[in-house]
């Protein structure tokens, strides 16, 4: 197993990624904690750059690469989030970068992948076809490979996202964070835990994507057994490296329904007006349907991201 980054691997990260991410702002909302009971602190990732947290994983990754690392490419295979931060990453470096995506990869994602100058492969919807296709382009370039989470370098990057918002709200009592791979989830528990030990932290997935829930029942990584769950960015399993750190570290992990993430990612949109992504909206639902026990507390959100195939959606006019 690769090895579990540190408190000081984030904040190394952090001052790696400085330059290039942003620091997300952290908003809240009076309707939101008069309906749950909580005061509410949202991290908004869907204002960084590629409109999601996975930028700063990539950026952290690809930074520490060597020049020769860098210059044989970079690949990568992701549904859309990472496949962007890849890309935007790689070219910011002068790397030239490969995506696997998934054939049913939302349309918005793959345009902006073709937008920062990444080259795209497309394969099945399965993992096992998305690693056949990328080891596949690894064998005949000798590319570098980004895991999309199990990554130690990768995991310190995401872990910046609960660096920041603990700096700017250091009553927190909760974190929560959606659970897709696990690498945001890893490196929140890492970075929380280490800043503020007592502190709570909980992870959300849908229940037609609820892999990482029966890993923790079961004891072993479970494989995901659909993936039509609306909240595309969480349709993957955890890594080895991932599994272990929430195995060890995790406080607890829900599930929430199709309805409900669609409920919240539109209370969000009318409410606060801002524009969140499908898998944004399952740790807010976790919070609205009381799945976690937190009334009367200080809980943060990371609202992981912003990228939303509008032309998905039926417009009246």
């Amino acid at each position: 197993m690769p090895q579990i980054p540190t408190l000081t691997d984030i904040s190394e990260a952090a001052e790696r990624i400085r330059p290039f991410a942003h620091r997300t702002p952290v908003l809240t909302s009076a309707w939101f904690n008069e309906q749950t009971g909580v005061e509410l602190f949202f991290k908004c990732e869907n204002f960084q750059k590629v409109g999601a947290f996975k930028f700063r994983g990539a950026c952290n990754a690809i930074g520490k690469l060597t020049k020769e690392e860098g210059e044989r490419g970079i690949v990568t295979h992701s549904s859309g989030n990472h496949a962007q931060a890849v890309a935007l990453a790689a070219k910011l470096n002068g790397y030239k970068a490969t995506i696997v995506m998934p054939e049913n990869a939302p349309k918005v994602k793959v345009e902006a992948v073709k937008g920062y100058g990444a080259e795209i492969v497309f394969c099945e919807s399965t993992i096992a076809s998305r690693e056949e296709t990328a080891q596949a382009i690894i064998q005949k370039t000798g590319a570098t490979f980004i895991h999309p989470y199990n990554h130690p370098d990768v995991i310190a990057g995401q872990g910046t996202a609960a660096k920041e918002l603990l700096e700017d709200v250091p009553g927190l009592d909760v974190m929560i964070a959606p659970v897709g791979g696990g690498g945001l989830m890893s490196g929140t528990l890492i970075a929380a835990k280490s800043m503020k030990p007592g502190i709570l932290v909980f992870g959300a997935e849908p229940e037609l994507a609820d892999d990482a829930f029966r890993s923790l029942k079961s004891g072993n990584i479970e494989p995901v057994l659909r993936t039509d769950t609306i909240a595309d960015g969480l349709r993957t399993s955890l890594g080895e490296l991932t599994f272990h750190i929430i195995q060890t570290h995790i406080d607890d992990l829900v599930t929430v329904s199709e309805a409900s993430i669609i409920r919240d990612m539109r209370n969000v949109w009318e409410r606060m007006k801002i524009i969140i992504e499908p898998s944004c909206a399952v740790p807010v639902a976790a919070v609205m349907d009381k799945k976690v026990q937190v009334e009367g507390m200080k809980v943060g959100i990371i609202l992981t991201g912003g990228n939303v195939d509008l032309d998905s959606f039926t417009w009246k006019s």
